[in-house]
């Protein structure tokens, strides 16, 4: 019975990854080929056959593992984009949304700031006082999956993105045909919507997740210090 493992390990010495990398394509071919081998001996091929068709299947060996351990890569990607960054953000989307029906069902009417005649921004005061758990939260399980500064970031304000990027679109849209109807009030009421749903939700978020992320990243710095 061939040694798949080190027949790959041989075949794959020039290719430059990390010891544990390293293993897990060499796993990986070595199962390829165990599987390759019984396949070709239930067709009825000896083992010296057999063998010799498996290596002729894997003429390429640095090739192959390079492909392996690219696609790896790209899967351990996505896999952490998606505990670094979606699952947190989807979380605080949700909570803060369930946070604003409540708050607009069950709490006082919003506090209404007006700029001329129609534009208003309103402001649910309950409901910014909770953002900042909200942001808290969202740092949390972002830090937690591994996160960087940045994604870290991008989880706490994940709840104002849907309202930015509507704004991205409806603004530019509004501006363009602004001077088709006269004393059109669009611009504006769209800017204090800015106000109420992107400025003062998003101060509110990071009130709470940028200390949260700030004291998280102390904690791991002492905590590696001390293991150290």
């Amino acid at each position: 019975m061939r040694d798949w493992h080190k027949l790959v390990s041989e075949h794959l010495g020039a290719l430059n990854l990390e010891a544990h990398e390293r293993a897990e394509v060499i796993e990986e071919l070595a199962g390829h080929l165990e599987e390759a081998f019984a396949e070709f001996r239930r067709q009825g091929l000896s083992e010296q056959g057999a063998a010799k068709r498996c290596l002729a299947e894997f003429n390429d060996w640095y090739e192959l593992g390079r492909k392996i351990h690219s696609a790896r890569r790209k899967e351990d990607i996505m896999t952490n984009r998606v505990r670094q960054l979606w699952l947190p953000g989807l979380v605080t989307l949700v909570l803060s949304m369930g946070l604003l029906a409540l708050t607009q069902i069950f709490g006082p009417k919003p506090w209404i700031f007006s700029w001329g005649h129609p534009p208003v921004a309103l402001f649910y005061i309950p409901w910014l006082f909770t953002l900042p758990l909200v942001g808290a939260l969202g740092a949390y399980l972002s830090h937690r999956a591994g996160g960087s500064r940045r994604v870290v970031f991008s989880s706490i304000v994940f709840p104002i993105l849907p309202f930015v990027a509507a704004t991205l679109v409806i603004l530019p849209v509004s501006l363009l045909f602004d001077h088709v109807i006269a004393h059109n009030p669009a611009p504006m009421a769209i800017l204090l919507a800015l106000l109420g749903w992107v400025f003062g939700p998003g101060v509110a978020l990071l009130a709470g997740g940028l200390p949260a992320q700030l004291f998280l990243s102390r904690r791991l710095s002492s905590g590696r210090t001390i293991s150290s």
